[in-house]
């Protein structure tokens, strides 16, 4: 594995650095793996795997909302989020990509070429691109659902594994896997 790769393979799982003691935590168990959710005071901040680091729960508002709303998602009940975010310490292009990622219907997918259309710039799209992978609030936020234009499945902080997961909860018909059974 190069180093880029381990880089990227440690930045999905929350480290110690990333939540500070005013930081509200709670841990939410899912088909994908435990997910650690932070907000602050103000809103949702942060959704990360947890890996070795396994913080303490203090959980506010803002984690019990997304746990709740999580757990409605990953059981089939529910497909869009209403919850409050708290991402001022990213740009503003940053805040604009991602805020229309979340017009991005369930179920539905859209390439990065669309998605700097979107955004007004069709010139933007490693820009875009780059916004998308840095989103903290993967699944809320569904950065998930922007793929290839060629319909491949590129780039997620979490991994292709469970960007493919989640696809295929939202939409089993386009994007299940296939068992091939042993007489297919």
């Amino acid at each position: 594995m190069t180093k880029m790769a381990r880089r990227k393979e440690r930045s999905k799982y929350l480290t110690p650095e990333e939540i500070s003691e005013n930081d509200f935590i709670e841990i939410v168990h899912t088909l994908i793996g435990d997910l650690c959710i932070v907000a602050s005071g103000k809103g949702l901040k942060a959704i990360k795997l947890i890996g070795e680091f396994v913080p303490k729960s203090k959980e506010n508002q803002f984690t019990r909302a997304t746990l709740c709303q999580l757990n409605e998602y990953f059981i089939g009940e529910r497909t869009a989020f209403d919850l409050e975010f708290d991402t001022g310490d990213h740009s503003d292009f940053a805040n604009r990509v991602w805020t229309d990622l979340l017009k991005i219907p369930y179920g539905n997918t859209i390439s990065y070429t669309q998605l700097a259309a979107r955004l007004g710039d069709p010139l933007c799209i490693r820009a875009a691109a780059s916004a998308n992978g840095q989103n903290p609030i993967p699944i809320i936020i569904p950065c998930h659902r922007v793929i290839g234009s060629d319909g491949s499945l590129t780039g997620f902080a979490l991994g292709l594994d469970i960007k493919q997961k989640l696809l295929a909860l939202e939409n089993p018909d386009r994007f299940a896997i296939k068992q091939i059974g042993l007489f297919d």
